[in-house]
């Protein structure tokens, strides 16, 4: 759901940016997550909720071989070929577009040049998704003007698969999921192992969640408690899989 206000900020700062108006918009929300933390890699349950809030993309294709990249969120603009779309870390938030990228012309689709311009209100590194946030967007709309036309679950596998193996996160596939498979006034129940899920009814009536903002960014303090943690939890869904647990 594209909200009015954000659309017009939206048009109004690619048209800033690039000279001229956007062909395609697009949007995708953040989520919170109700019941279920770090479950999800390893096979287990999950029970999370898409926001309102979210990124919003503006997108014209191009003649150029280019990506061209901007953000209302980052001060860094980044362009680079379709040609070459290695990971390069000093582009930062911009190699999501270059994994995406990369994904989709393994898979035999054409690229074309692009102009991007996004605009999020979600708070960073405070565990709302923004990430997978941006790789939804990103994969969804690439797959929309390549024809793809995947379907959300296969996008939502994708975006992970791009994590993984072209970022380096070793992520689950809660986010992604939950961001692409989202449906007002409902939760979504789901067995990361099969990818079985349920949408569930969530109508609070006088009630509503509270989410605050502590503008701690979410982090690991300890080196090699990520690793660790994967490690313990890959053992796990061994474990799960021999059915000894």
């Amino acid at each position: 759901m594209i909200h009015e206000q954000e659309q017009q900020q939206l048009i109004h700062d690619f048209s800033v940016t690039y000279g001229h108006a956007p062909d395609h918009l697009f949007f995708s929300p953040g989520r919170v997550n109700l019941i279920g933390e770090h479950t999800d890699y390893n096979g287990g349950y999950v029970f999370p909720a898409a926001l309102t809030m979210g990124t919003y993309l503006a997108v014209k294709q191009t003649d150029d071989q280019m990506l061209h990249l901007a953000s209302a969120n980052f001060d860094q603009q980044i362009t680079c070929s379709i040609n070459d779309l290695s990971y390069k870390k000093e582009d930062n938030w911009g190699n999501y577009q270059r994994g995406y990228s990369t994904f989709f012309s393994n898979q035999g689709f054409e690229l074309t040049g692009l102009e991007m311009y996004f605009l999020g209100n979600l708070p960073h590194g405070a565990g709302l998704s923004s990430s997978a946030s941006i790789e939804m967007v990103t994969a969804f709309m690439i797959s929309t003007l390549t024809g793809a036309n995947c379907s959300t679950p296969e996008l939502a596998k994708a975006c992970q698969q791009v994590e993984n193996h072209y970022i380096g996160v070793n992520s689950g596939l809660m986010d992604q999921f939950a961001v692409g498979m989202g449906k007002q006034d409902h939760a979504l129940f789901l067995d990361t192992q099969s990818l079985v899920y349920e949408h569930v009814p969530l109508h609070l009536g006088n009630y509503c969640l509270v989410i605050t903002n502590s503008n701690k960014r979410r982090g690991w303090q300890i080196p090699n408690t990520m690793s660790d943690a994967l490690n313990v939890n890959k053992d796990c869904l061994i474990c799960k899989q021999l059915g000894f647990i």
